[in-house]
């Protein structure tokens, strides 16, 4: 057994990744949500990815105001208030949010739906600007990687777990007979997620969460061409990044929440009968982050052999295991198994390094949207899901890369890039609008482009950081957001 296990500290590190398991679940549930209000408000596809661009924009949204308020006080806001506060106050936000949904329900009132999805999306600002760095805080620095991994696979668990959850609250049992859903069957279940945020809240507080994380204040020599740099924007690699994340999260998110009007409109499924397909895509994220994540332990080559082609399998068979406990039929689900060859066989050529992986997964991602939009039936519907799978690494991918060689302007540039998170509400947007204009199947020409797009960026920022004299190869890899 490694030092890891010995090291960390658990009583701090498990109540930490409930947060890491919400973000999941809330975002993933959104697209159980899109096709029932397009229904009940007789929305246009376009309209009813509002849902996806109210959440994500409040990620940007909650980051400006941080930013606001900690130059208006002259001190970093989290540091202020201590990072366990930083947590609490961010679950309370949330849960204010999931309030909203009574009101709106009664009043069957999609504004004050989405703006109560914004407000639950403007506490998890918060929390992601805590929770990342307080979890390579609460043990050794060294594995500190090692923890956002795991906490990357609690937040795929929710991403698994949380349309079938929200599905069977809204619909009942896959074997019931009702096909339908009314909005009042929507506030209940965030009420319950109300409650748990603020449970976990009251957890947080009586934890032996570290109070207040100490500041990185390295000051690094970051001249280039003889020229100091004075703010993170003058680093090409993260500008170019900041379009990456923006475009990367945009295809991650849009591929699942166009998904529901694709199956509805082109394959004639009812709404009930698509929350284990969304599940699968979100399971896809984290069969590949498993498959990605056994580098980050200490194990011998040969383990690492055997355990790259089990982990994969064994998140699938979490997926498997969660949909025969929500009843719903798994023969549509065994062919996957031969899909996931792909994405190991991706990952065994990509040799961990960041940029041959973003380019090698950006190239099949491109290859399975175009054969999802030239098939039709069940082989589009499992291209299009397979994007999960590639979607999975290019999150820590990019990451990595766009704050390399950053010096001590690492700080400034990582909040620029989780600022970027809004990418996924306005790409979902673009794509339903495309959706209106021609048809769904077309509408995943936008996810080729976002994909044409990261293949760029892995070429591209791979000669800009050779040229600043940064080996690509010892670039850091965390996965999860």
């Amino acid at each position: 057994m490694s030092d890891y296990s010995k090291q960390t500290n658990w009583g701090q590190f498990i109540p930490l990744v409930t947060v890491f398991f919400f973000w999941g679940f809330v975002a993933a549930s959104n697209d159980i949500l899109i096709p029932v209000f397009k229904k009940e408000f007789n929305l246009s596809q376009g309209q009813s990815q509002l849902v996806s661009l109210a959440f994500y924009i409040a990620y940007t949204v909650g980051s400006l105001i941080y930013m606001f308020i900690s130059k208006g006080i002259k001190q970093d806001l989290i540091n202020k208030i201590g990072y366990k506060n930083g947590l609490i106050y961010g679950l309370l936000i949330s849960a204010s949010g999931t309030l909203l949904f009574y009101p709106a329900a009664n009043m069957g009132s999609f504004v004050l739906m989405i703006t109560g999805l914004f407000i639950v999306g403007l506490g998890f600002s918060l929390q992601q600007i805590v929770a990342n760095p307080l979890s390579i805080e609460v043990g050794p620095k060294e594995t500190g990687s090692q923890r956002l991994t795991m906490a990357g696979g609690i937040n795929n668990l929710g991403t698994t777990i949380g349309p079938l959850i929200v599905s069977f609250a809204i619909f009942g049992s896959a074997t019931a007979s009702n096909t339908e859903a009314s909005i009042e069957s929507v506030k209940i279940p965030y009420l319950i997620l109300g409650v748990a945020f603020i449970l976990v809240a009251i957890l947080l507080k009586f934890s032996s969460l570290p109070a207040v994380t100490p500041t990185n204040l390295e000051n690094t020599d970051d001249k280039e061409e003889g020229h100091h740099k004075t703010s993170a924007l003058q680093y090409p690699q993260l500008i170019l990044g900041m379009i990456a994340i923006f475009l990367y999260v945009g295809v991650e998110v849009s591929t699942a929440s166009n998904l529901p009007a694709y199956m509805e409109n082109s394959l004639g499924f009812e709404t009930k009968e698509i929350a284990p397909f969304v599940s699968l895509y979100w399971a896809s994220l984290m069969i590949g982050r498993w498959t990605g994540a056994v580098e980050a332990f200490d194990f011998s080559l040969n383990l690492k052999k055997v355990l790259r082609f089990l982990a994969p399998y064994l998140a699938f068979s979490v997926f498997l295991l969660v949909n025969a406990i929500a009843k719903h039929d798994l023969s549509h689900f065994y062919v996957y198994g031969w899909i996931i060859l792909a994405i190991i066989i991706c990952d065994i050529l990509s040799k961990g390094n960041p940029a041959r992986m973003l380019l090698i997964f950006s190239i099949a991602g491109i290859t399975a949207l175009i054969i999802g939009m030239m098939s039709s039936g069940m082989t589009s519907v499992y291209a299009f899901t397979s994007v999960g799978l590639f979607c999975s690494t290019l999150w820590p991918c990019i990451f990595a890369l766009a704050i390399n060689g950053l010096g001590k302007h690492t700080n400034q540039g990582s909040g620029l890039l989780i600022m970027m998170i809004m990418g996924g509400g306005f790409i979902s947007w673009l794509q339903g609008t495309i959706a209106d204009a021609t048809s769904i199947h077309f509408s995943y020409i936008v996810g080729v482009i976002c994909f044409a797009y990261l293949a760029f960026y892995a070429i591209q920022v791979t000669k800009i950081l050779k040229k600043q004299g940064i080996e690509l190869e010892n670039a850091s890899v965390k996965n999860g957001h």
